[in-house]
């Protein structure tokens, strides 16, 4: 597996079709779950191999937006079985990447562990000090997708968001879960 070329194809890919109103899923993105699947998959022990499948998933898992928004984990994954086979992915391979891409469709559902640490890595942002700067973008995005309004409506569908979501792994909840939950007060005292 050529993972660092395909990286780069799949992140040249992103930025020359994107569309320019997605402002949250773009490179940057796929580039900050990459990083965080990365620090996850090391500190909860799984093998060489198998990480090189998830770094590859973060890279492509919301490559489909170039497509559009609908369906765009599906079309990250015929994205991926398009184009990997160029960087010496077997067809195995390729399946396993597309099941962790899948993994990220909301709601979450991953059902092994490697799912469970890209839905983390997806949403590692919720936790970190940069969530109300990451926010912000996604909300600039949605107005345009969704025509969501006010910031008071996206602040209403944060705060059930942030209520319904839970970390996977241990690493996330350890890292990322308190944060996650000052993030929500914030927002919740900025709805009264």
């Amino acid at each position: 597996m050529q993972i660092e070329k395909a990286r780069e194809f799949i992140l040249d890919k992103i930025n020359r079709e994107l569309p320019a109103h997605f402002h949250y899923h773009s490179a940057n993105h796929a580039e900050d779950v990459y990083t965080a699947a990365k620090m996850i998959a090391g500190k909860e022990g799984i093998n060489a191999h198998e990480t090189g499948l998830l770094l590859t998933a973060a890279s492509f898992h919301d490559s489909g937006f170039v497509c559009g928004e609908a369906d765009h984990e599906i079309n990250s994954c015929k994205i991926a079985q398009e184009h990997l086979p160029a960087f010496a992915y077997t067809a195995d391979e390729i399946t396993t990447v597309c099941d962790i891409i899948m993994a990220t469709k909301i709601p979450q559902n991953p059902h092994n562990k490697l799912g469970e640490i890209i839905c983390d890595a997806d949403l590692d942002y919720l936790g970190r000090n940069d969530f109300f700067i990451l926010s912000k973008r996604l909300f600039s995005e949605l107005e345009i997708t969704h025509n969501l309004q006010t910031q008071q409506e996206w602040d209403k569908q944060q705060v059930s968001f942030l209520k319904s979501h839970r970390y996977f792994t241990k690493t996330a909840i350890a890292l990322r879960a308190a944060e996650k939950e000052k993030h929500l007060q914030a927002i919740i005292e900025r709805l009264i």
